[in-house]
């Protein structure tokens, strides 16, 4: 069994910061973990950033130089830390792992930014 444990969301104000992770356990670990997704009420999902097990970045145009994607072998982790919030980042934040050809999903952290 493989599973997803995302954490570190909540309600911050515009300007601010939050850091969430993603835990991967079972027949996954943190190089599987392949990003962070975020979806907006009445929006479809999209991407937030990816990272690749070699370790190459991609990020939406909308996060670049706000957002970090990074990995914590030693935790086990794959962490994003978010700076400079603003409303357009409020979103249920998952993030996504691949095992052979599955896709492995987390059940989200919510997000909320106020102005």
């Amino acid at each position: 069994q493989a599973q997803l444990t995302e954490s570190g969301g909540g309600l911050v104000q515009a300007g601010g910061s939050l850091r969430l992770s993603c835990a991967p356990s079972g027949r996954i670990n943190s190089l599987n973990v392949r990003g962070w997704f975020r979806q907006a009420p009445g929006k479809q999902r999209e991407l937030v950033a990816r990272m690749s097990p070699g370790g190459h970045i991609e990020y939406a145009d909308s996060v670049k130089d706000r957002f970090t994607i990074s990995r914590n072998i030693r935790r086990n982790t794959v962490d994003l830390q978010m700076n400079r919030l603003t409303p357009e980042d409020t979103a249920v934040y998952t993030c996504s792992a691949a095992l052979g050809q599955y896709l492995v999903w987390g059940q989200g952290t919510q997000v909320t930014v106020s102005s």
